[in-house]
């Protein structure tokens, strides 16, 4: 007997159908899964025998079973095609009134017959919308994130005998209600406010913001780099329902979204470790997976102690961060992931940590400062549109009771400053000033004639290459946004090429 299921699968961000065709005949016993099937596909075989045992049911040891997954030609990996492939020999074994052309089935099955989540709902979700089906079961627990996708009754289902009794009219499964997340409440247990002094800094993270702009912070330890990098989170605007569709995707796939979760609401902030492998920074495996960097899209990624990171890993990122999708390339797919993100990263200025320090000597050799300092290349460096140094605080400021500015005030700057923004680029795919386009730059970024003439000066001078000019033009963009000015005045230019001067200080000596 043959019978078709349909299921989904996914090849990077992008689901495509797979037909599970089963044919049960009496010829020489066996069980074999061909299409591509990798080792989880492959022991499918003894967790569907052992849960239609479980269930009651009888396996026809006795005959002959060929489950296809097709298309034959594309691989298939996971444990998403457990139900399907069981649905399949079970409506074999005895009719089950499915509508085959309308539903689609993922899922893990347990050996007791519970199903347990699976990676990927959402994306797979979507796809299943654009196939056409009317109807696509889920495991329970994977249910609110696929219930955001309108159009398709997402229907959650906890076991096997719950699933057969859905499909026999004993007892209706209810679809599963989308959860629309709500306005984010400011529950952070860390706040600006917490950091005290550096208030210098605090406006370079605030511009940063306010732009999205890459930034590098610089300092001797115990300055408060990582402490200030932390709190980057609490003050970006609330991401829109699209960003959070894109991200809440990524995570799916990665297997990260929480279960009963419907989407990630809050920007993503991660923060690798520097042993962190180039694959495991931009994503690979046979079929590529996300890296940090697209898991970060949207978001932040922060590379502490930047200097300690493998030269050939940071320079992966170069690509990534100036087009904003990391494409992965290996025999058997090549595939492309979003990674639009804010870096942030932050060193010492030398092995030690106290080169330049107002108080502690420092004890490297300047050779061996010179070494740390080059394994931050040139190019990279050139990515990163605001540098700014952090100095150590005094025990005034630090003793100092009260806070400074909160993280709530802050963000009402930012999002009043991002509002801009997104008026200026409404009808674009631009988001913000970070990511304004060289053909666009002239028009968004109008300079008065002493802007000019500094532009130009500072140019030759400081000898800044096409795109730190024009990182530099999109900083003081944001400044003056900030100041509530159409047209970029002198001083906006200034305070943009105050923070383009690191480079010269520690890289040029």
């Amino acid at each position: 007997m043959f019978v078709k299921i349909n299921s989904m699968g996914l090849i990077g961000m992008d689901a495509f159908h797979v037909s599970v065709e089963t044919d049960i005949s009496g010829s020489m016993p066996g069980f074999n899964i061909v299409g591509l099937p990798d080792t989880s596909i492959r022991e499918s075989r003894d967790r569907v025998r052992s849960a239609i045992q479980n269930c009651g049911f009888e396996f026809p040891l006795d005959d002959r079973i060929v489950v296809n997954l097709a298309p034959a030609d594309i691989k298939k990996v996971g444990s998403v095609y457990d139900l399907p492939i069981m649905i399949s020999i079970l409506t074999s074994i005895e009719p089950i009134n499915i509508d085959t052309e309308k539903s689609a089935f993922i899922g893990e099955v347990s050996l007791n017959g519970e199903i347990r989540p699976v990676n990927g709902v959402l994306p797979m979700t979507i796809g299943a919308k654009e196939y056409g089906y009317q109807n696509f079961f889920v495991p329970e627990a994977n249910a609110k994130e696929g219930a955001v996708v309108k159009g398709i009754n997402v229907i959650p289902v906890k076991t096997v005998s719950q699933l057969l009794g859905h499909l026999r009219g004993k007892q209706k499964i209810t679809p599963a209600k989308a959860v629309m997340p709500k306005a984010r409440e400011h529950s952070f247990d860390i706040d600006f406010s917490d950091v005290k002094g550096q208030y210098e800094v605090k406006r370079a993270l605030e511009i940063a913001a306010c732009g999205g702009h890459n930034i590098l912070l610089i300092g001797s330890p115990g300055t408060g780099k990582s402490m200030l990098a932390k709190r980057m989170p609490t003050i970006l605007p609330d991401m829109t329902f699209d960003e959070m569709i894109e991200t809440s995707k990524i995570h799916s796939i990665a297997g990260l979204m929480p279960h009963n979760t419907s989407l990630i609401t809050e920007r993503p902030f991660r923060s690798p470790h520097h042993t962190v492998s180039t694959a495991g920074l931009t994503g690979g495996g046979v079929i590529p997976h996300p890296g940090e960097i697209s898991l970060a899209h949207n978001g932040v990624l922060f590379l502490d102690e930047l200097p300690e990171f493998n030269r050939n890993t940071l320079e992966v990122l170069r690509q990534p961060i100036e087009d904003g999708i990391v494409t992965i390339s290996r025999v058997n797919a090549t595939l492309s992931y979003p990674c639009t993100i804010m870096l942030i990263a932050a060193m010492n200025p030398c092995p030690c940590g106290y080169y330049g320090h107002p108080t502690k000597k420092c004890t490297c050799t300047r050779k061996a400062v010179t070494q740390y300092l080059a394994k931050v290349s040139g190019p990279l460096l050139d990515r990163l549109d605001i540098h700014v140094e952090v100095p150590p605080i005094d025990f005034g400021e630090l003793s100092t009771e009260g806070s400074s500015g909160s993280s709530a005030e802050i963000k009402e700057r930012v999002d009043r400053v991002r509002n801009i923004q997104n008026e200026r680029f409404k009808g674009t795919n631009i988001t913000c000033n970070a990511r304004i386009t060289p053909s666009m730059l002239n028009t968004v970024c109008p300079l008065d004639d002493n802007a000019k003439k500094t532009m130009k000066r500072s140019f030759d001078v400081m000898g800044l290459s096409a795109r730190a000019y024009d990182r530099l033009l999109k900083v003081a963009r944001t400044i003056a946004d900030i100041a509530g000015s159409e047209v970029i005045r002198q001083e906006h230019i200034f305070e943009a090429i105050q923070y383009r001067r690191l480079d010269s200080k520690y890289w040029e000596g």
